[in-house]
């Protein structure tokens, strides 16, 4: 046998007797294994992501799915409406200071009469929402509050009317209402004498309101803190405007002011009412007419002797 090393080119054939292999030209691209496939090529088209980056993704599509944008839609939208008719119609309101200038002429206010202290006007305790909102039957609405327990309350930065957050003391957790339109018989004030039907004017108007729920649709504040309204009450299941019933009673005449008088929509009804008690001669229209000194008429001359005496 020949050793390798005896081997000499010379001695290889120059040439193989294998036959020439020729291939089609399309068959050549799946022999290329350097070559990427098309999908490849267009696989790298797109943008790279790190780990890191899918950690920290947001999936926007969870946000903009029907099932989450509808029931919160739903909630922000209950929640708005709930905030806003809570601070416009069941938030109570402890006294005048606090009603909303925009709640005049548009607003009326729902309460319990707790004292009457002179023939027209009242002090009512804010009840919103009436039964339906658990005044009188709730657990902290069922009884409301009596003697010392109305007064000197004190509250902490509060909302007030103009806006301004202050430190509010209350000497009344009461709203002082002044009964529209009419004027009663002028009790004994600061050692003034009491005018004729003045007790009289009183003792109906207790009958008539006290510690029963009213309505006060309201006008403006007066010089004394006290809001303007016209009240109404259910008498034997009949709403009863208490203005009217007064003047029909000859318990106060119509309310005589150069300016600052407010009737709502009532001076040309509450003037026909009292011409009618005046006919009827009743109440303080009984006596003759010659002693008959209207309220104004007694709060002015009143007024004047006072300055006399300074």
């Amino acid at each position: 046998m020949t050793p390798v090393s005896a081997l000499s080119s010379s001695n290889l054939p120059t040439s193989t007797s294998f036959p020439e292999l020729v291939l089609p030209a399309d068959t050549m691209g799946w022999l290329d294994f350097s070559s990427k496939s098309k999908k490849e090529e267009k696989d790298d088209t797109r943008p790279s992501f790190t780990w890191g980056d899918n950690l920290n993704a947001t999936d926007w599509q969870h946000y903009t799915d029907p099932r989450t944008v509808i029931p919160t839609i739903l909630l922000t939208t209950t929640i708005l409406v709930s905030t806003r008719l809570y601070r416009s119609y069941l938030r109570r309101i402890p006294e005048a200071a606090y009603i909303r200038p925009g709640f005049f002429r548009k607003r009326s206010l729902f309460g319990t009469v707790t004292r009457v202290g002179d023939a027209d006007n009242f002090h009512l305790f804010h009840t919103p929402g009436g039964r339906l909102a658990g005044w009188g039957w709730m657990p902290g609405r069922k009884k409301l509050p009596e003697g010392k327990d109305l007064k000197n309350k004190t509250v902490g930065f509060s909302h007030v009317a103009l806006g301004y957050h202050i430190l509010h003391s209350l000497t009344n957790s009461q709203i002082h209402v002044r009964i529209a339109g009419v004027d009663a018989p002028e009790g004994a004030h600061f050692g003034k004498p009491a005018q004729p039907f003045s007790a009289e004017a009183l003792a109906w108007l207790r009958e008539y309101i006290q510690n029963r729920r009213v309505r006060a649709y309201i006008y403006k504040r007066d010089q004394y803190d006290r809001v303007v309204a016209t009240v109404w009450v259910r008498r034997f299941l009949v709403r009863k405007d208490v203005g009217k019933e007064m003047l029909r009673a000859g318990m106060a005449t119509v309310y005589e002011a150069k300016m600052g008088a407010e009737f709502g929509d009532f001076e040309a009804q509450y003037r026909a009412i009292e011409e009618e008690a005046k006919k009827k001669k009743l109440g303080m229209w009984s006596g003759k007419k010659k002693d008959y000194e209207s309220p104004r008429d007694y709060k002015t001359r009143t007024a004047n002797a006072a300055k006399m005496l300074k």
